[in-house]
């Protein structure tokens, strides 16, 4: 009998070291995980800025408001939430997979045979009750317990669950990562929204300055100083600041929309103060380094899992080249009629199976499941590896729109400051008729665009601001 197991025994190993030969081999390519050792002029600093909570971030108490209320109520962010759901069920159900399934049953039954067949000449000689024929038709009872198991020899079933833990991971983590870009949207829109409001009370400050001037002109026109081609121009130059006006009002309505979108609600008046927006202080910003981007990063970490998942379904898939092993018992009480059912140990019935199968034919399809996962090992290294760039790639790029900003923000005060000084002047000079009235038009026209354009330079530091703590990694947490 010994002998008869160590045969068997070497049966199924040359078997198992049969199959495993033919598993194709291949290369599994590893992600790079190196960066540099710190960003371009900046010194490397263990501080960063992406650890700060967004409350602490931002400062505004308004902005704080509606990205408190858009963390509760955003319609995409709480179907993320139902995709992490799903990811945690599959878990769920890839842990069941490898446990024992156990089920109990009752089945009943009748059926009548042939009398001139082999079962039909059995029931007629009748051993249960001597001189009694089967009762026809044939009833049959039976109830019990069953169970089956696939006994996981190749952990194919449990790293099948741990992949599917690996991508509810990625989810946490693509659900961190659309709160990241959800408080950056919103601060972006909202600093948007008082850029706005800015650049519109500077409109209708200037419609009152030009109408005022314009009454001037009417007053020269009738001394005969200046001709009606002035009053025409100085006309139209306050119809065009007027019409600017209601663009403005139109932009104005729209990103508060924008923005009630991203709340989650239908309407609602956005407040803020237009006149506070530039005195809106730019704190400093800490990069930390490089290296930091992994940890703090969620799209990194989102890849990172997947990448890792991606690894495990090679194994997965590995692992259909080989024997697998299931097994089948059950247990409980069969009768022909009610009364024996639970008589024992003449109705008691039991049974264990076992079976070992490997698979020998139509192993393309196989070898196909593993090169496809392969494949898709090889696309998440590189969707890794691009993320990662990616990443340091922003932070670089916002690193460089902030310090360009500051240098072109202080540029563009001076020269707002000049012509609001030249308004002035040329509205001095034109009421003593030693200025055209073109030079007057002109330089209305250039210190209003000059202010539209320090509000907007003001504007794009407040988004680099805000970019700089996307591409850190901030806000999740």
């Amino acid at each position: 009998m010994n002998i008869q197991y160590i045969i068997k025994g070497l049966g199924i190993g040359v078997l198992v070291i049969t199959i495993n030969a033919c598993v194709p081999e291949l290369t599994n390519r590893e992600a790079n995980r190196t960066l540099p050792g710190k960003y371009p002029i900046d010194v490397a600093d263990s501080v960063n800025s992406a650890k700060a909570n967004w409350r602490e971030y931002f400062h505004d108490p308004n902005l704080i408001a509606l990205i408190d209320t858009a963390l509760h109520n955003n319609q995409e962010l709480n179907i993320v939430l139902q995709e992490m759901e799903v990811a945690r069920s599959e878990v769920r159900e890839r842990k069941g997979e490898y446990l024992p399934s156990v089920g109990i049953g009752a089945e009943a039954g009748l059926d009548k045979v042939g009398r001139y067949t082999r079962n039909g000449a059995l029931e007629a000689n009748n051993e249960i009750r001597p001189g009694k024929e089967f009762p026809e038709p044939f009833t049959e009872l039976e109830a019990g317990l069953y169970a089956s198991w696939e006994v996981d020899i190749w952990r194919k079933l449990r790293n099948a669950k741990k992949a599917a833990f690996t991508r509810y991971l990625a989810t946490i983590e693509g659900r961190n990562f659309m709160v990241t870009n959800l408080i950056a949207e919103i601060a972006t829109a909202y600093y948007e929204l008082l850029a706005l409001k800015s650049q519109l009370a500077i409109v209708q400050q200037n419609i009152k300055i030009q109408s005022d001037v314009l009454e001037i002109v009417k007053l020269q026109k009738q001394s005969a100083r200046v001709t009606e081609l002035a009053v025409k121009r100085f006309e139209a130059q306050v119809l065009a600041t007027r019409s600017l006006q209601y663009a403005l009002q139109q932009e104005i309505v729209e990103t508060e929309n924008e923005i009630n979108y991203l709340v989650g609600r239908y309407s609602g008046t956005i407040p803020g103060d237009p006149n506070a927006f530039e005195d809106i202080i730019l704190d400093s910003i800490r990069l930390g380094i490089p290296s930091q981007l992994l940890e703090n990063r969620p799209d990194i970490r989102q890849a990172e899992f997947e990448l890792a998942a991606a690894n495990l379904d090679i194994n997965i898939a590995r692992a259909d080249f080989y024997p697998s092993l299931g097994l089948k018992a059950g247990i409980g009480f069969q009768s022909f009629t009610p009364a024996y059912l639970v008589k024992t140990p003449q109705s008691l019935m039991y049974g264990l199976v076992g079976e070992l199968s490997a698979p020998l034919v139509n192993r393309n399809a196989i070898k196909s499941r593993y090169y496809i996962a392969n494949a898709k090992q090889a696309q998440a290294v590189y969707h890794y590896e691009q993320t990662v760039l990616k990443a340091y790639m922003e932070v670089v790029n916002q690193l460089a729109s902030i310090s360009n900003l500051a240098n072109s923000y202080y540029l563009k005060l001076q020269q707002v400051d000049a012509l609001t000084e030249a308004v002035e002047i040329s509205n001095i000079l034109f009421k003593s008729a030693r200025a055209d009235y073109m030079e007057v038009l002109l330089t209305q026209r250039e210190a209003l665009e000059s202010k539209f354009e320090l509000i907007e330079t003001k504007k794009e530091q407040l988004d680099a601001k805000v970019n700089i703590y996307r591409a850190l990694g901030g806000g999740w947490n």
